[in-house]
């Protein structure tokens, strides 16, 4: 009976999981093929943001993109909200939090766009903290619990992204002069007239976000195949 249980628990947690990484990946796919700038050029992953394409008034289907993050975000949290009540081990409930948290963060990004300026940076802020909490915590789990049994890529991917996505929050400090005056990553995701053309701002977000969808998906798919038992 307890296993019949974990199945079904884990099987609709890996569909709520999967449904919220597509629903992001899709609006974020159609908004940036359809991203038109005032001058005619399109999107550019060495220049632009994930805010600019959530930017009503610059971006035609910000709603796309806003709805995507939204919508799909909260699908990863009910996700881990089922993910809490599997296995046994007492790393799950920090670690399903701090994940929760840093999608709930994702889906704050959606609900207040870049013309919610002062919302929207608070939540690309805990956005981050958050997923490099939940990164740290996947790797207590590796350490303390040696029955949790994790796929060699989400170990690779996860590495990664803790590295990539602890650079946009700790690069600034080190006073490189990546931004104007230093400014942390965060408060700067708005295009300016003297952005260079490689802008490692958004350069540094996007590989962060792609190694942290990666490495999500990776763990959604653990708690469906029962790595946890």
């Amino acid at each position: 009976m307890l296993v019949q249980k974990y199945n079904k628990v884990s099987t609709l947690a890996f569909r709520f999981g999967m449904l919220g990484i597509f629903g992001q990946v899709l609006g974020l796919a159609l908004s940036i093929a359809l991203f038109e700038q005032f001058d005619g050029s399109g999107f550019n992953f060495l220049n632009h943001t994930l805010s600019e394409l959530g930017n009503y008034g610059h971006s035609q289907y910000a709603v796309v993109m806003n709805g995507g993050l939204f919508f799909g975000s909260l699908c990863v949290v009910l996700f881990c909200l089922l993910s809490l009540q599997l296995g046994e081990s007492s790393w799950r409930f920090p670690f399903y939090i701090s994940l929760g948290l840093s999608y709930f963060s994702f889906a704050a990004m959606g609900l207040f766009p870049i013309n919610v300026y002062h919302l929207h940076v608070i939540a690309i802020k805990y956005f981050f903290v958050f997923a490099c909490c939940s990164l740290l915590f996947y790797g207590c789990f590796l350490v303390a619990d040696r029955e949790v049994r994790f796929s060699l890529g989400s170990k690779i991917s996860g590495l990664l992204a803790l590295i990539i996505m602890s650079a946009f929050l700790f690069l600034p400090w080190l006073e490189l002069g990546f931004t104007e005056g230093n400014e942390a990553f965060y408060n700067e995701m708005l295009v300016k007239s003297s952005r260079p053309e490689l802008w490692w701002p958004a350069v540094i977000m996007w590989a962060g976000l792609a190694t942290y969808l990666l490495w999500t998906v990776l763990v959604i798919k653990g708690v469906k195949n029962n790595y946890y038992y």
